[in-house]
């Protein structure tokens, strides 16, 4: 059974650095990332990681997140710097199984004040 722990959101000025973690057990995990949905919108990709280190992210974010993953404990991280109140939403973990099956995570509430 695959299971998802999010941790790192919170609140913090424009400019401001935040963390987040999502640790992951109960599979092999090929890739794994972080979504984010604000209310109304689709949610859209911020970044992803795969096994071998490869990452991709959302042009709204290159530059400013830093996406890692440690496979040893199975957790993927998301540094992000340079907040912006836009980017204010809430952030989601997903992992895809070697299996290809998906999971998400419950989410964690990032917040950006100006």
């Amino acid at each position: 059974q695959v299971r998802l722990v999010e941790s790192g959101g919170g609140l913090v000025q424009a400019g401001g650095s935040l963390r987040l973690s999502c640790a992951a057990s109960g599979s092999i995990f090929r890739f794994m990332g972080w979504y984010r949905q604000a209310p109304g919108k689709q949610r859209e990709l911020v970044a992803t990681i795969d096994s071998d280190g490869n990452t991709n992210y959302a042009d709204s974010v290159k530059g400013r997140f830093t996406i890692s993953r440690d496979n040893a404990k199975n957790t993927v991280y998301l540094q992000m710097n340079s907040l912006k109140p836009e980017d204010t939403t809430i952030y989601y973990c997903n992992v895809i199984t070697r299996w290809g099956g998906s999971y998400w995570g419950q989410g964690t509430q990032v917040t950006v004040s100006s």
